[in-house]
This record gives structure tokens, C-alpha cells and sequence, in this order.
């Protein structure tokens, strides 16, 4: 999962424009478009903008990651 371009598809499924994650997160709109091309990121940003954007990232790359393991066995 490239987790910029989910949170992209998040904040664009709830129709909130990137000014308002900007403010929410307290930085400049272009460090918002930085994170969409981000393919990682640390937990306590994504942490962060999953409570602003009230969504479970983690759960996201655990159940993507289980279905890897899956395949591998």
C-alpha cells in the first residue's frame, strides 16, 4: 500500500480539501502534498492524521499485511 496516496483517497472520500488537513495537522499545504507522495511514514504522524481523519490506517496495513503472510505460507 502506498499509505500517501490512501491518505490521499481518505481525505478526498470524506471531501475535506487540503487546506483544511494543512491546518488541522499545523503545517503548509505543500508539506500536505509532500505526505501524499510519501510511500512510508512515521506511526505517530499516521497516528495523527487517522484521529484527524477518523480512519484506521493501521488496521488497513495489518490486514494487508496478513494477506502477504498469507500468500507466503
Amino acid at each position: 500500500m502506498h499509505i500517501g496516496q490512501r491518505i490521499k483517497e481518505v481525505l478526498e472520500q470524506r471531501q475535506m480539501p487540503v487546506t483544511w488537513l494543512a491546518k488541522e495537522i499545523n503545517c503548509e499545504r505543500t508539506n500536505v502534498y509532500n505526505i501524499f507522495a510519501r510511500k512510508d511514514i512515521n506511526t505517530g504522524l499516521l497516528t495523527k492524521l487517522g484521529i484527524i481523519l477518523e480512519h484506521n490506517f493501521f488496521k488497513e496495513l495489518s490486514d494487508e499485511f496478513s494477506k502477504t503472510e498469507k500468500v507466503k505460507k
